[in-house]
C-alpha cells in the first residue's frame, strides 16, 4: 500500500488559483500599440496555433504542480508485515588457530583433515543454526583478534571463519587474553544473555591474563563460557621400520578448561574427534536455545523521485516550447486586445 509522509503537502494545491484572484493584477488604461491590420494580425495567430500551444503550456503547468505537490507530500510504498527477532543470545565464538591447530589428525567423510578445517565445518554448521542470536567470532593464537562484532549476519560470520588461514594470530596460545577480549564485547549486552564458546588444543602459553584471572572477570561479569578441548588423542605416524603412537594432544590443559567453564556456571567437553566435536555442539545447541519473540518490521520504500522526475520532465517540455508559443517576439505574459479605431492593447 502506499502512504503520505507529509499528507498537509496536500493543502497547498489550490496555492495558485488563490494567487490568480488574491493578487492585484496591473492595469493598462491606455493602448501599448496602435495599428491598422488588428483583423488580419489575429488570423496570422490562429494559424499558427499560438492559441492552442498556450493552452497545452497551462495544462502543462498544472501537471507540474500537481507532481511537486505530489512529490512534497513523501508518497511511501509500505511492504508485509515481516517479523524480526527482538532477542536472543549473545554468543562469542573464540577460536584457537595456533599452529597446533594445523595438526592433521582428524577425518570429515572419510578424508584426514587438519584440526581447523573441521572446526570451520562444524562450528559453521552451529553458527547456521542460532537463527535469532546475535554471533561474534573471536581468533586467537599469540594474540587475539575480534574477527567479528556480535551481529544477527550469521552468513557472514561463517563466511569469515571460513576464510580464516592457519597461524595468523601468531604461533602461540593466549586463552587469558582470548577471554577478557570476549568479556568485553559481550558486556554491554544484557547479563542474562552473555554466552562465550570457546575452543582450543592446547595450554595458555602467552598473554597478560591469566585464564584464571579472565574467568573470575567473566564471572563477575555474568558471562557464561562453555570450553572445548579439541584434539586426538591417539596418532599413527609411520617410520621407517616400525610405526610409532603418539597422543597428539599432550599440551591440552584440562583442568584449566575445567576450571574456566566451573568458575562462570558453563560446562567443559572433550572431543577427540569430529563427530564428538558435532554432538558437543547439538549440545550446546540444546543448553542455550534460542528464544522466538519476535518484531514486527515493515518495508518502506520512498516514492517522492518518481513525481519529482515527472515534474522536472514537464519543465524541459516547456522550455522546449517556449520559443513556439512566443513565436511572435512578444512576451509570454501579452496578449492583445481588440479597441476601437483598429488600437491594439497590450496586458
Amino acid at each position: 500500500m502506499i502512504e503520505f509522509g507529509w499528507p498537509w503537502c496536500f493543502a497547498l494545491l489550490p496555492l495558485p488559483l488563490l494567487a490568480y484572484f488574491m493578487l492585484p493584477r496591473a492595469r493598462h488604461t491606455e493602448a501599448a500599440l496602435h495599428v491598422p491590420f488588428f483583423n488580419e494580425l489575429a488570423r496570422f495567430v490562429a494559424s499558427r496555433g499560438y492559441d492552442q500551444r498556450a493552452t497545452i503550456a497551462r495544462l502543462l503547468l498544472i501537471a507540474m504542480w500537481l507532481f511537486l505537490v505530489l512529490a512534497s507530500a513523501r508518497p511511501m510504498w509500505i511492504g508485509d508485515p515481516i517479523q524480526l527477532p527482538a532477542s536472543g543470545r549473545d554468543l562469542m565464538l573464540a577460536v584457537d588457530i595456533s599452529g597446533s591447530m594445523g595438526q592433521n589428525d582428524m577425518t570429515l567423510a572419510g578424508v584426514s583433515v587438519t584440526r581447523l578445517d573441521a572446526v570451520k565445518k562444524i562450528a559453521g554448521e552451529f553458527i547456521k543454526q542460532r537463527a535469532g542470536d546475535r554471533v561474534g567470532l573471536i581468533l586467537f593464537g599469540s594474540n587475539p583478534y575480534e574477527q567479528t562484532p556480535l551481529t544477527f549476519d550469521r552468513q557472514t560470520v561463517g563466511a569469515l571463519l571460513n576464510e580464516t588461514p592457519l597461524g595468523i594470530a601468531g604461533g602461540k596460545t593466549a586463552i587469558g587474553d582470548a577471554i577478557g577480549l570476549a568479556v568485553k564485547r559481550l558486556r554491554a549486552r544484557p547479563s542474562e544473555q552473555r554466552v562465550l564458546i570457546l575452543l582450543t588444543d592446547g595450554r595458555n602459553n602467552f598473554g597478560e591474563l591469566t585464564p584464571e584471572q579472565a574467568a573470575d572477570i567473566a564471572a563477575t561479569e555474568s558471562v557464561r563460557i562453555y570450553t572445548i578441548g579439541f584434539g586426538a588423542e591417539r596418532m599413527v605416524i609411520p617410520g621407517l621400520i616400525f610405526d610409532r603412537t603418539i597422543n597428539p594432544s599432550a599440551e591440552l590443559d584440562t583442568n584449566t578448561l575445567e576450571q574456566i567453564a566451573e568458575l562462570t556456571g558453563g560446562l567443559y567437553r572433550r572431543a577427540r574427534s569430529t563427530e564428538e566435536l558435532a554432538a558437543i555442539y547439538d549440545e550446546l545447541d540444546r543448553i542455550e536455545p534460542i528464544e522466538l519473540s519476535f518484531e514486527t518490521f515493515r518495508p518502506q520504500k520512498s516514492l517522492f523521485i518518481w513525481p519529482l522526475s515527472f515534474a522536472f520532465l514537464i519543465s524541459l517540455i516547456l522550455a522546449a516550447l517556449q520559443p513556439h508559443v512566443v513565436g511572435m517576439k512578444l512576451p509570454s505574459f501579452v496578449s492583445l486586445k481588440k479597441h476601437p479605431a483598429g488600437s491594439v492593447t497590450s496586458t
